[in-house]
């Protein structure tokens, strides 16, 4: 065996290479110096996330382990993406993380952490399907932990069992599609299955299998109806963790069915996973819209705008082209952005003073207008509203759907998915509402936020703002998809 194709995972080197420096740091450290591993993690994370952009991305399509490991420039950006989004969650976990009650775990807190980037990394990267499930498995099982970290609470416990039992049967589903995969073509390389199913006819197995393995990655994205677990385990798992599932986990898993839907199944785009992927994105961005009317828990509320959320990121697949990758991975960056910043004013609130009910944000502009104001951002910008970065990147992503095609069934689509866009309006802006035109006392009183919590809190809004003014962020993404995206880098 060549070991010098380890060199081609630099970015998966250099996630080890940070995980162990936290490990040993947690367990050899003394429980004064213990205290500062929350910073620690985020001065590693950030030189990780510098190192990724700056040296981490080859200069060409790479290969590895024959064939089943692929990297590109696109695919860097890809994990750069996700690892903007785990430095925010790291630097707002870091009051909570550091709280008495999480004091004795806190290096286990960020070492499950990056383990299930590591695994999203493999996912991401991987051209055969036996890599794909390694991946899958390693972002998967660590973040049923996480989910029941809080141990002394029953919803926390209760979150976590759901998690579980969601995460072993969409992993089942998933391989018995797979198995199907294999007993049609005899292979688990991308590019194998691919060739084969180009030569072969359409058939009703094909169809079952590819239903199947749709089916199990939908799990992880909260595609409705596969969706049920979403609100329950955000509600019940902490803040913290709440945000890296609700940002970090969909991220990847939008970036990894993109791979397999295009480059696995492209060849039966219009005859089978077109149509399937219709009904599961109208499905899930109305449902997922009419749920989030309903709800007055906050970390619930941000559940079911997740879950729509899915649904607009899936338009940037069915244009199956380099203008819908681009708008795909831009769309994520900006989500990233808003969510956390919407998530980072609850974790404040919460570890305040305890209060999650949409009620409590009455009068918020009162008592805290610095929050009241980020809230605001982040909604208006969740919602579509120019000229904040959410609006661009839903611009974009139904730029990319539409373009280059005359089917009308997908003007259909795009069209329904505006309507959606002017529902979900209506429920960002109850709590907009809620925060500076309620007449009545504010329940949260004024308090000051921890440090960590205002950096992190400073940094989304400065995405959100910036990703809304520099349009030319979208521009050299589209470049990179053009050059190394479906057809180059991810063949």
């Amino acid at each position: 065996m060549d070991y010098s194709q380890f060199l081609v995972m630099k970015q998966e080197i250099g996630l080890l290479v940070v995980f162990l420096l936290v490990f040993l740091y947690d367990t050899f450290m003394s429980k004064r110096a213990n205290a500062a591993i929350s910073g620690f993690t985020v001065l590693l994370v950030g030189l990780l996330t510098v190192y990724g952009f700056c040296c981490g991305c080859p200069g060409a399509t790479e290969s590895a382990f024959a064939g089943m490991y692929v990297t590109s420039p696109v695919i860097a950006c890809i994990k750069n993406i996700l690892n903007v989004g785990v430095l925010i969650v790291l630097i707002q976990s870091i009051s909570w993380n550091n709280s008495e009650t999480q004091a004795i775990r806190r290096g286990e807190f960020l070492e499950l952490i990056l383990v299930t980037l590591f695994g999203m990394y493999l996912m991401i990267s991987a051209r055969h399907f036996l890599l794909f499930i390694i991946g899958l498995e390693c972002a998967s099982l660590p973040l049923a932990a996480l989910v029941a970290f809080e141990k002394n609470k029953y919803e926390s416990h209760e979150a976590a069992i759901k998690y579980m039992l969601t995460a072993v049967f969409s992993s089942a589903i998933f391989m018995m599609g797979l198995s199907y995969v294999y007993m049609l073509t005899g292979s688990l390389y991308f590019g194998e299955i691919a060739s084969v199913v180009a030569t072969e006819s359409v058939s009703v197995l094909l169809i079952v299998a590819l239903a199947f393995v749709v089916a199990g990655v939908g799990f992880k994205l909260s595609l409705v109806p596969f969706h049920l677990w979403t609100a329950d385990v955000y509600q019940g798992a902490p803040t913290s963790v709440t945000s890296y599932l609700s940002v970090i986990s969909k991220g990847s898993a939008a970036f990894a069915f993109l791979v397999i839907l295009t480059q696995v199944f492209g060849a039966v785009y219009c005859q089978v996973w077109e149509w399937m992927l219709y009904a599961l994105i109208i499905l899930t961005i109305t449902v997922g819209n009419l749920f989030a009317l309903r709800q007055t828990n906050m970390k619930r509320f941000l559940a079911f705008s997740s879950i729509s959320q899915a649904g607009y990121i899936m338009l940037g697949i069915i244009g199956n082209n380099d203008m819908g990758m681009a708008s795909l991975m831009y769309y994520i960056l900006v989500y990233i952005f808003s969510n956390l910043a919407a998530f980072g004013v609850i974790q404040a609130i919460e570890n305040a003073t305890g209060k999650l009910d949409m009620t409590d944000y009455r009068g918020l502009y009162k008592s805290n207008p610095h929050l009241s104001f980020v809230m605001m951002l982040a909604m208006f910008s969740l919602a579509g509203i120019p000229p904040f970065a959410g609006f661009f990147s839903k611009f974009f992503i139904f730029t990319g759907a539409l373009s280059g095609t005359t089917s009308v069934a997908l003007y259909v689509l795009v069209l329904i998915a505006l309507i959606n866009t002017i529902v979900s309006l209506f429920y960002y802006l109850l709590v907009v509402k809620a925060m500076f035109l309620s007449k009545e006392e504010p329940v949260v009183p004024a308090f000051k936020s921890a440090c960590s919590e205002r950096v992190a809190m400073w940094v989304t809004v400065a995405g959100i703002v910036f990703l809304g003014i520099v349009s030319c962020f979208y521009n050299d993404i589209l470049l990179l998809c053009q050059q190394y995206g479906l057809a180059g880098a991810l063949v």
